[in-house]
């Protein structure tokens, strides 16, 4: 366990340097496993044998060093061990004798007189105490909460004094049952996972297309918590591993009895525009309870039920009345027919985008195209469209398609086989023209003035849609807009939801917390968010700004990627396995 810290602690280390390659970052870090612990294994050792207090030698000659040859079979087996459970029983303190490597782990106290045995014990603990202590220490400083220093007397117990039994479900003299035995190794793998994913990484696995051509459905990811720094959870008592609802039920699988403030630990960087972050879904605060309904925010469907009953009205020909008005009676009927939840920060759903503007800056699309304070995005090589592709007539060859990285399932026909529409990139564009059968294709993109009231902020005074959108400016914490009932829709979740204020609009006039207002300054920093695949993502247009508290981390690499269209093993993406995420 102490190895698997140690490379842990280097992966961190390398995968959040921004200067080293991709594959520099792979080489660096597989030089852990491959060369440094096989070396240590022929000296006599890694280090978390020899915090054990156990040495490494020849099966059948316990004072000769072990060969290259049976290091690198004990370092096979002991991943074999981690991975599906294949290997020997781990080591404890009498000696181990693996035959499929020739080795044999001795206890180094065995061959100690009794007195020189009961100076070693006392000499580990008290080095143990000094190295966990050192850690612990340096965690509460970056933690910044020095309350947390209590628990200095608690590893000096656990190490040195031992007066208490902090795992009462073990006898401390003697074996324990087999049951408790997996019991305590369950615990310990829980606790230490649930403090990995809280504070260092955790997996995350790419379920819609939003992000094609750049991460794909099934791109299992690693993401970094200290890349932007970790959030200190704010709903803590919780089942482990469970987002929100425990699986295949409709039940919550935290609690809020104790619910802390936003707190964000200092991470190794800032959020850089263009980068690809992993962070809690804003409009995800509020979801109806049944699960069908969740694919879609809350106010989506309260929107979607507003509409239908203004059509409603059309068709009846009853008197129009005003948006608000609609928006308010589609919310009555949607508390009156469903049940509905209300979700902490820490506990909405993760989504990846790619962020697009920062804090401070003013964003506008034209013709699809994203530009920053007045400059155009720099070209991202998996960014995609829709367009429309017309033949002659004849059915484009599926496996062709395939080949360029068209999925069947994103093609829609028209017109029989001669016009299709599909997501393409640059690339892909230029390679489907070749084609003999292709006779145009053109870019999908709405038309500037075409409202599409699907868009943030939701309000007929905004003539934005998917393609053409903006200017709009992106809050930055400090920074005090002018605010009027004109620019209001822009800002009033920022200011009555995000930043928990009081506001109110009578007569015309902006309260804020009761006090007329005509300013407001922001609270927190906020960020735009937008998806690669542009035509099919539902991201910052549909639902506006993210507030830096959603933000979870840094998505760094692909570790695994898996095609869920086709039988194991074809479906392993080789070529994707610890791909770096830019």
């Amino acid at each position: 366990m102490t190895d698997l810290f140690i490379f842990i602690i280097i992966v961190l280390i390398i995968s959040n340097n921004p200067s080293l390659s991709t594959y520099l970052r792979i080489a660096l870090i597989l030089v852990y496993p491959l060369i440094f612990i096989p070396i240590a294994m022929i000296l006599g050792g890694t280090p978390g044998q020899r915090l054990l207090g156990l040495k490494l030698r020849k099966k059948e000659d316990h004072d000769r060093f072990i060969s290259l040859k049976n290091a690198y079979a004990r370092v096979a087996l002991v991943l074999l061990d981690y991975t599906i459970g294949i290997g020997g029983k781990p080591a404890d303190k009498t000696p181990e004798h693996d035959d499929k490597t020739h080795t044999a782990l001795i206890d180094i106290e065995s061959e100690l007189d009794d007195e020189s045995k009961e100076r070693r014990i006392k000499q580990k603990a008290k080095v143990n105490f000094i190295i966990t202590s050192v850690i612990y220490i340096a965690w509460v400083i970056w933690l910044g909460n020095y309350w947390f220093l209590l628990g200095l007397p608690v590893i000096f117990d656990l190490y040195i004094s031992k007066k208490v039994n902090w795992t009462p479900w073990k006898k401390r003299e003697g074996p324990n049952h087999w049951a408790i035995e997996w019991l305590d190794a369950l615990i310990f793998a829980v606790v230490a996972v649930t403090i990995i994913n809280i504070f260092l990484f955790q997996n995350y696995k790419i379920p819609t297309g939003s992000m094609e051509k750049s991460l794909l459905i099934g791109d299992h990811l690693y993401v970094s918590k200290v890349a932007y720094g970790p959030r200190i959870p704010q709903t803590p008592l919780s089942i482990p591993f469970m987002q929100h609802t425990i699986p295949g039920t409709t039940t919550k699988s935290y609690v809020e009895w104790i619910e802390l403030p936003y707190k964000r630990l200092k991470g190794f960087s800032k959020i850089k525009r263009d980068d690809p972050v992993v962070f809690n879904f804003p409009a995800g605060d509020t979801v109806i309870k049944e699960p069908e309904y969740q694919s879609l925010s809350y106010y989506y469907w309260v929107r979607n039920e507003g509409e239908r009953l203004k059509e409603l009205d059309m068709y009846t020909k009853k008197p129009i009345k005003s948006d608000d008005e609609y928006y308010r009676l589609g919310r009555e009927n949607i508390w009156k027919q469903h049940d509905i939840l209300v979700r902490p920060v820490d506990r909405r759903d993760n989504y990846i985008k790619r962020c697009v503007a920062i804090a401070g800056d003013t964003l506008e699309i034209k013709r699809g195209v994203v530009y920053v304070n007045g400059h155009k995005q720099k070209e991202i090589e998996g960014l995609q469209y829709m367009y429309g592709v017309r033949t002659d007539g004849r059915r484009l060859n599926d496996k062709r398609l395939e080949k360029l990285g068209i999925n069947k399932s994103d093609i829609k026909y028209a017109s029989g086989f001669s016009i299709l529409q599909v997501p393409l990139t640059s690339k892909m564009v230029e390679e489907i023209k070749k084609n003999a059968l292709v006779q145009a294709v053109e870019p999908l993109f709405a038309q500037p003035g075409y409202v599409d009231n699907k868009m943030f902020p939701h309000d007929a005074r905004f003539d934005w849609n998917l393609d053409y959108y903006g200017p709009i400016y992106i809050p930055k914490k400090g920074a005090t807009v002018d605010i009027d009932l004109d620019n209001l829709p822009l800002y009033e979740r920022i200011i009555g939801h995000y930043e928990e204020n009081d506001l109110k609009v009578k007569d015309s006039i902006i309260y804020i917390n009761g006090e007329p207002s005509t300013t407001y300054t922001f609270k927190m920093n906020y960020y735009w968010m937008m998806g690669d695949n542009r035509h099919s993502s539902l991201d910052s247009r549909y639902w506006g700004y993210v507030p830096e508290d959603h933000i979870v981390g840094k998505p760094k690499f692909v570790w695994l990627s898996l095609d869920k269209d086709k039988p194991f093993p074809r479906n392993i993406r080789l070529k994707r396995m610890f791909m770096g995420i830019r």
